[in-house]
Parts: C-alpha cells; structure tokens; sequence
C-alpha cells in the first residue's frame, strides 16, 4: 500500500512540475559602446529598439558639411532595410514581425508630417505577395525625436515561430 501511495504521489509531483510554465530566457544583444540594447530577446520574441536612418550623405568634417538623411520617405528606406538586416542577423525576418510602432516628426522643410512618404517604403516590405504578413502597427506624431536630423523612428516586435 505504501508503495502504491508512493507511486501516485511521485506521478502527482511529475505531472505538476509538467504543468508549470518554463523558465523564459532573456538575452540582451548589446555592446559597450551603446548605452541601450540594439534588442532583447524574451523567450522567442525579440523586441528590436527603435531604429533611425543612416546617413545618405555622410559628413565631411573637413569640409565642415553635415551627415545628410534626405526626407521621410529617404529615411523609411534606410529604417525599414536595417530592420531587415537586424532581424536577419537574429535568424529572423519581416514575416516574423508582430508589431510596429512608428514614431514620426514632422519635415522642417515642410513643417508637416510625411506619413505617405513612410507608407510608400512600409509597402515594400509588408503585405506583398512574396511577403503577406502585415504587423499590427502605431503611428505616433511626436514633436521631435533624439536625434535633431530624424524624421522618423521605428521599433518592431518580432516572433520566432516554430
């Protein structure tokens, strides 16, 4: 009878350690040299910083001219490709994002926000027939972002799926 007892107690204990939910690992992609992390994986989603443009012109400090970024449509294509390439380097890609948030400034040339300039780049990589998956997306209008040239900035939400 005790060993019956004893059985039922260890398949009892098995099958509630089964049921408990498993320990999510988080992993910072990060370097020194940044003070935030480029993403953070929690389990099989990665959660990817927000991304501004690189530079289309970059700066020519003996000449003392600026970086040049170009308009918002300019900046959504170099945002939206290196995206691409930071999900990509994770094992990731577009179809893996889940949500998108966009945070726009608006054009000093123009003093309004392009947000037709940044659909026209979000619809090369979203909603395509070789690419169907479309995120749930935000777009926010915001005064200004951190760095004084960006018109835009986007972070994503990305799932591994299995």
């Amino acid at each position: 009878m005790r060993i019956v007892k004893a059985s039922v107690l260890a398949l009892s204990l098995a099958a509630a350690a089964s049921a408990l939910p498993a320990q999510t690992v988080v992993k910072h992609i990060q370097t020194d040299a940044s003070p935030i992390a480029t993403g953070v994986w929690a389990g099989d989603t990665l959660y990817l910083s927000g991304q501004l443009a690189s530079p289309v012109t970059p700066a020519d400090p003996a000449k003392g001219t600026p970086a040049v970024y170009g308009d918002t449509k300019t900046q959504a294509a170099s945002v939206f490709a290196k995206i691409q390439k930071a999900l990509q380097s994770q094992g990731l890609d577009m179809k893996d994002v889940v949500k998108m948030t966009v945070f726009m400034g608006p054009d000093p040339a123009t003093g309004k926000l392009d947000f037709a300039g940044m659909q026209s780049e979000y619809v090369k990589f979203f909603g395509t027939p070789a690419q169907p998956n479309k995120p749930a997306r935000s777009a926010f209008q915001v005064a200004a972002l951190a760095a004084p040239w960006a018109l835009l900035e986007i972070e994503v939400i990305a799932v591994r799926t299995k």
